[in-house]
């Protein structure tokens, strides 16, 4: 039977009690401190529901997993658009690593404009492959991309970070969303150019950038000066132009600190002097560029000047408007195609904070004493890089989708800005009318309006993906079936390998095991010496990366007359650097910077084995330079096409997006993209090698 002894007399009982606070212990007791960031320090400052949960914003281990994600998809899928990413950084990357490639002027010791210092940066993540999956190629093509993919995401989750920490929660919420499904960050985050590079760079130089300037803060300093330097330095050089506001900061405004006007001198000093120190440090990465440019070009190289001196002060009929010049609004098309709904908020971001500072300056904080920065001046530095990026990009007669990508996260950030400005205005008018700040802070209109600009970008991002893909994914497509089925089918058919014949319903299976997958040792295709030509889609070709060794690529006559690439004097395949640095020193012949056309590098046609070319049966062009060697079926056999968009012919809405549904595809029209397999050559060649055994 259980008594109760609890106060029973003469027992003795422990009474257990909580921890007693700091503040009751007495002011002997240590202090500790926990920091925990709050919602309402940053520049921008929410003025409904203030005391409510902040809104949901991803930490950043959880951004830079959905930005992995996203990005490695790129990776996959993302085409080779830009045939200068091709012939000046993948063809050089694959001289490095295979000792054989497509060579331009640009990476002559004559001119030396493109930087082997950066390309050397992506030879490990190539050679690494080699060691884990053997010699074939294309495994080093995708774990380029995929390294890409990782620092693109590390970077947009850092930047993401520090908009939520330095600017706003919901700023910083709408910036991770609509850069996440970005049509122009797809394309741009894999990019083997240095224009991502610098994109990169200043996504993180940016992120210090967004801190608060102080005479405490040398952390900020250094970090945001090291990070814009090295995509100026080992990138582009002109991506240093993103650092002018942070550099005017940096020396003229006070930031945090408190200065009284006796002081001013002494913190203008020190101010200096951190600047100047924090550019010694970086101007040290010059080292490591110069020495590599020097070693690969056999004679002094400074590129970041060479890159200057020809764009900015060209000699003569030099210069890049050479290759094209386009009017303001080739920017503006692209912008709307990569960047769709956000574009207009992003050029409106300055103006939007004047409006701000006249309808509600208490979302800007407190207003600053004539002794330090206010709010409103620290978010307008923030906001001015994209302005002087375009008032640079935009006056040049030469123009390049990729001469905005330095500054892709930043336009962004501008329009996230703006998007919140609004929602501000919004809420300002909602008060106003209602006479009730309560009803503002339970209303939903103002999280529906940012929700379906936010969704409406996602959406038309994706479609245009999508686009990009589908309409424009054709010669990755051929170039792969040439690879991973003409070359073994040669080899089978010619009995140096023995494939299982195709399903009898056509459909590819996945075998069970790894080790039931047929391999194919691509070595053996040397002795048939095989020839790829290209004649118009020249500037299509996506590398040799993903063509076998074993294949030479030429180029044949077609109505384009201006310089085309040369070959890299070629070397042993395993014959290291040291034999590659005997290429690089090597002056090309033919190769000039007038952009005048070297009759040399043409092959004639009827050397050709196999030939990639595109054909518009709807709208057939036909010319002497130019036949049309898809339907010569005497000539040529169709080995492998598929669709290709025919943009002249289609609509301009249904060209840059893709929707489902016949309807919209009705409204294009589309050719063929083919690869083509000489039939005499061949048949000649595998008659000739045929192995007979008994």
């Amino acid at each position: 039977m259980a008594t109760n002894l609890v106060g029973a007399p003469g027992i003795e009982t422990i009474r257990f009690r909580r921890p007693v606070s700091q503040q009751a212990q007495g002011s002997d007791a240590p202090e500790v401190k926990k920091f925990k960031a709050s919602r309402h320090t940053g520049i921008l400052q929410d003025q409904l529901r203030r005391s409510q949960k902040a809104p949901w914003t991803p930490s950043m281990s959880v951004a830079f997993r959905a930005y992995l994600l996203v990005r490695v998809l790129a990776a996959m899928y993302v085409n080779l658009n830009d045939c200068d990413e091709v012939f000046n950084f993948w063809e050089p990357l694959h001289y490095l690593d295979r000792g054989h490639g497509f060579q331009t002027w640009e990476t002559s010791p004559v001119y030396a404009i493109r930087s082997w210092a950066y390309i050397f940066l992506h030879f490990i993540p190539a050679r690494i492959p080699f060691y884990l999956y053997g010699p074939e190629k294309r495994p080093a093509f995708f774990a380029v991309r995929l390294v890409l993919a990782l620092v693109s995401a590390f970077c947009e989750a850092f930047l993401y970070r520090r908009i939520a920490d330095y600017v706003n929660y919901r700023v910083a919420r709408y910036f991770f969303f609509v850069t996440l499904f970005s049509a122009g960050i797809w394309n741009a985050s894999v990019s083997f150019l240095p224009s991502s590079f610098a994109m990169y760079a200043n996504a993180v130089g940016f992120g210090f950038f967004l801190d608060h300037a102080s005479n405490k803060n040398f952390r900020r300093t250094m970090f945001a000066t090291l990070a814009f330097a090295t995509g100026a330095i080992f990138g582009w050089p002109f991506s240093a132009a993103v650092a002018i506001p942070f550099v005017f900061e940096e020396l003229y405004l006070y930031g945090t600190d408190k200065v009284a006007p006796k002081e001013r001198l002494f913190w203008r000093i020190n101010r200096w002097k951190r600047m100047a120190i924090c550019a010694a440090v970086a101007a040290l990465l010059f080292v490591p560029v110069v020495a590599l440019d020097t070693l690969f070009y056999g004679k002094l190289a400074i590129v970041p000047w060479n890159i200057v001196k020809y764009n900015v002060f060209p000699e003569g009929e030099r210069g890049p408007e050479l290759y094209g010049t386009e009017s303001v609004y080739f920017y503006l098309h692209n912008l709307l195609l990569n960047m769709n709904v956000m574009v207009p908020f992003a050029l409106a971001s300055l103006p939007a904070l004047a409006i701000t500072y006249r309808v509600e300056y208490k979302r800007l904080g407190d207003r600053a004493g004539p002794e330090s920065s206010s709010h409103y001046t620290e978010l307008a530095v923030r906001l001015a890089p994209m302005y002087l990026w375009f008032a640079i990009m935009f006056t040049q007669p030469h123009k390049e989708e990729r001469f905005l990508y330095p500054v892709y996260p930043l336009i962004y950030f501008n329009a996230a800005v703006t998007l919140y400005l609004v929602r501000g205005w919004m809420e300002v008018a909602y008060v106003k009318i209602t006479k009730s700040p309560y009803r503002a802070s339970v209303a939903i209109i103002f999280s529906r309006f940012t929700l379906s600009v936010v969704t409406a970008s996602m959406i038309i991002s994706l479609s245009r993906v999508l686009a990009q893909w589908k309409y424009y994914h054709a010669p990755q497509k051929a170039v792969y079936h040439f690879d991973q089925y003409e070359i073994p089918n040669i080899l089978n058919r010619t009995g140096y390998v023995r494939l299982p014949p195709p399903p009898a319903d056509g459909r590819y299976r996945i075998p069970e095991k790894e080790e039931d997958e047929p391999r194919v040792d691509y070595d053996l295709i040397y002795p048939f010496n095989l020839t790829l030509c290209l004649g118009k889609e020249w500037h299509r070709f996506p590398g040799h990366y993903l063509v076998p060794d074993g294949v030479r690529v030429e180029w044949i006559k077609s109505e384009f007359d201006g310089m085309l690439p040369g070959h890299f004097k070629p070397t042993p395949r395993w014959g290291g650097l040291a034999a590659r640095l005997e290429g690089t020193h090597s002056i090309p012949h033919g190769l000039n910077d007038l952009n005048k056309e070297e009759t040399s590098f043409y092959v004639d046609v009827s050397t050709c084995d196999y030939l990639m070319d595109s054909d518009f049966p709807l709208h057939p062009v036909s010319t002497a330079l130019e036949p049309r060697y898809a339907i010569d079926s005497d000539t040529w056999e169709r080995v492998y096409c598929t669709s290709f968009l025919d943009a002249r012919h289609s609509s301009l809405l249904t060209r840059a997006l893709w929707m489902p549904g016949q309807r919209w595809a009705a409204m294009n029209e589309y050719g063929d993209y083919c690869l083509l397999r000489h039939r005499a050559n061949m048949e000649r060649k595998e008659k000739a090698l045929t192995v007979h055994k008994s």
